[in-house]
Formats: C-alpha cells, sequence, structure tokens
C-alpha cells in the first residue's frame, strides 16, 4: 500500500465506521467484515478476496494509534483529493503549495522561490516523500512503517473423552490447547466420534485478524444397557418365552434412575422394538424415546419338569412350520 492509498482510499467507509469510532467499534467492524469475506469462506470469490484485503490494510491502519492520527491529518489537509506533482497552480494550491508549507517552502509571494517535487526520473517521488513523512521510507510502493496484513488464526483440533451418561446429559470439559485452557460446553446428546467446532477458540490472529476455531472430537464410553441413536436411547429388554407368547407387562429400568412398566403383547418375536415416549435425551430440539428391543431368553439348561412342558408344548404345535417358505422366499 503506498502513499498514494491514504490519500485516496476511505478507511473508515471501508470499515462502515463513523470517523469518531473508537477502538472497540473498529475491531468489532473489522472481525465481522473479516469474517464474512475471509477466503476460506468464499473460495474461488476474486471479489470477496479484494475487499478481504481492503478491511485488512484499512484496520492495519486505523487500529494505529499513531498511524491513525497521521492519516486523520493528511485526509483533513487534502480533503481525500488526488494530487499529483506539476506546476501547483490553481484555485486552491496544489501539491506543491501543500508539502512546501510543510517543509518552509509555502506563503512565498507570486513568483517566489518553490519547492518542486517531481516524479521518478528526477528527484524523489510523490510515494518517497509520504513514506519518509510517515516513517515508510524505502521507495514507493512499500507499506506505512508498521503495517502488516492482518491473519486469522489457524483451527486447532483436541480430543475429549466423556463417560456415556455425560454425554447424554451435557457436560462441560477444560482442554489444555496450545499452553491455554479451554472451557467447553459439550451439548446433550453427543455421540462416539462426533466433532464440535468452538468458534474462536483457536489459535489467536495475527495484527488484530479474527481466531481460528477449535474443533472437539468427543469420545463416549460404552454403557452397559443404554446406547444412543439421535435423541432416542436404546436397549435390549430379556424375556422369556412364555412372556413372550402369553404375553406380559414387565419392569423396564430408565436412564433417569426410574423405571416403566412395559406391556409386551402377546405372540412376541424375539427383535420387535416397543417404544417408551419421553424416556430419551433431552435437548434443546426435545425429547427422545426409549427404544425396547424384546430378545426372548431360551434356557440354557431346563429342569425335568420343564423339558416335559416344553415337549408336551412342541407335540401341541406340531402342524406349525416357521421355515414353510423360507426355501421358496431364498429362490426369489
Amino acid at each position: 500500500m503506498t502513499g498514494q492509498d491514504w490519500m485516496e482510499k476511505d478507511f473508515y467507509a471501508v470499515l462502515g465506521v463513523p470517523k469518531g469510532a473508537d477502538e472497540t467499534e473498529i475491531k468489532k467492524a473489522f472481525r465481522k467484515l473479516a469474517r464474512k469475506l475471509h477466503p476460506d469462506h468464499n473460495p474461488g470469490d476474486a471479489s470477496a478476496e479484494a475487499k478481504f484485503k481492503e478491511v485488512g490494510e484499512a484496520y492495519a491502519v486505523l487500529s494505529d494509534r499513531e498511524q491513525r492520527q497521521q492519516y486523520d491529518q493528511l485526509r483533513a489537509m487534502t480533503g481525500g483529493a488526488r494530487f499529483s506533482a506539476g506546476s501547483g497552480r490553481g484555485g486552491n494550491g496544489g501539491f506543491e503549495d501543500m508539502f512546501g508549507g510543510m517543509f518552509g517552502g509555502g506563503g512565498a509571494p507570486a513568483g517566489g522561490p518553490r519547492v518542486r517535487y517531481s516524479q521518478p526520473g528526477g528527484a524523489a517521488g510523490f510515494d518517497d516523500i509520504l513514506g519518509g513523512l510517515f516513517g515508510g521510507g524505502g521507495g514507493s510502493g512499500g507499506a506505512p512503517a508498521g503495517f502488516r496484513q492482518p491473519r486469522a488464526g489457524v483451527d486447532l483440533a483436541a480430543t475429549t473423552t466423556l463417560p456415556f451418561r455425560q454425554a447424554v446429559q451435557g457436560s462441560t470439559v477444560t482442554l489444555g490447547v496450545e499452553s491455554r485452557n479451554v472451557t467447553a460446553r459439550i451439548p446433550a446428546g453427543v455421540h462416539d466420534g462426533q466433532k464440535i467446532r468452538l468458534r474462536g477458540k483457536g489459535r489467536p490472529g495475527e495484527q488484530g485478524g479474527p481466531a481460528g476455531d477449535l474443533v472437539v472430537t468427543v469420545r463416549v464410553t460404552p454403557h452397559p444397557v443404554f446406547t444412543l441413536e439421535g435423541i432416542n436411547l436404546r436397549m435390549n429388554l430379556p424375556v422369556t418365552f412364555d412372556e413372550a407368547a402369553l404375553g406380559a407387562t414387565v419392569t423396564v429400568p430408565t436412564f433417569d434412575g426410574e423405571t416403566v412398566r412395559l406391556r409386551v403383547p402377546e405372540g412376541t418375536p424375539s427383535g420387535r422394538v416397543l417404544r417408551v415416549r419421553g424416556k430419551g435425551v433431552t435437548t434443546s430440539k426435545g425429547v427422545g424415546d426409549l427404544l425396547v428391543t424384546v430378545q426372548v431368553v431360551v434356557p440354557q439348561k431346563l429342569t425335568g419338569a420343564a423339558r416335559e412342558a416344553v415337549e408336551a408344548f412342541a407335540a401341541a404345535t406340531a402342524g406349525a412350520d416357521p421355515r414353510a417358505d423360507l426355501t421358496a422366499q431364498a429362490l426369489e
């Protein structure tokens, strides 16, 4: 950014703030625009990238108290107008009159001696003069001293492990990130392997640039009874053969430590899912259900009386073949 840019660009307008804006207003405006126009959020958008650079230039000047004061003084003297080397003779005085006064050549009577500033090829050029005036000497095309493009911080990654109950209910964890502690709120119902993005908790930006994000991968330890499916909880319910065949009302534990009475209909097969409403995960989006999968338990050993009873049942149902259509279906 050259000295000429300081005269041609209205940095306040670029950031959308009034001239009297304080540091907080300027920083807030910059962060909002930088996040909106950042190349990562606008891939391939040359217009957004150009505006992002303009915003960075504006903030670099206005966020530095000394540079802002110099910029305001220069804009006040020139009124934001563009000047070029030349005779300077005009209604309001030209480039030479303005800088002649600043370096001892102003106020001379008509026809008197004038200090003349020429473009490269003769003495120092316009940009060299501004560069020397504001500490950015070293030739035209150089940025004012201290100018650095604001850079957004990079995203960081972290991993945390939660017990199943904390994952279902939500939890607050403290993570060690690059020699600092970051407190993160893990929402209720988080799944094993789920990634949570914490905006602005990554590596800080440079020169006032926005901080990166922290991406947290959550690991959830298994529970002996319950598993998570969306906002629903799942569990397996063992039932006896007679409960499944004849129907029964059984007691089922819930995640909140209570129990509910669940009706198993007559003739319920193993694998059927029964629903207990409102006993799932409580989130801001609603409350899930408890999904109960029936599992008919087959005895590993039978007593004499039990064996006789089963044999009697087999004889009574000898005409039923549960595999009657299996072969035909396998050929489809």
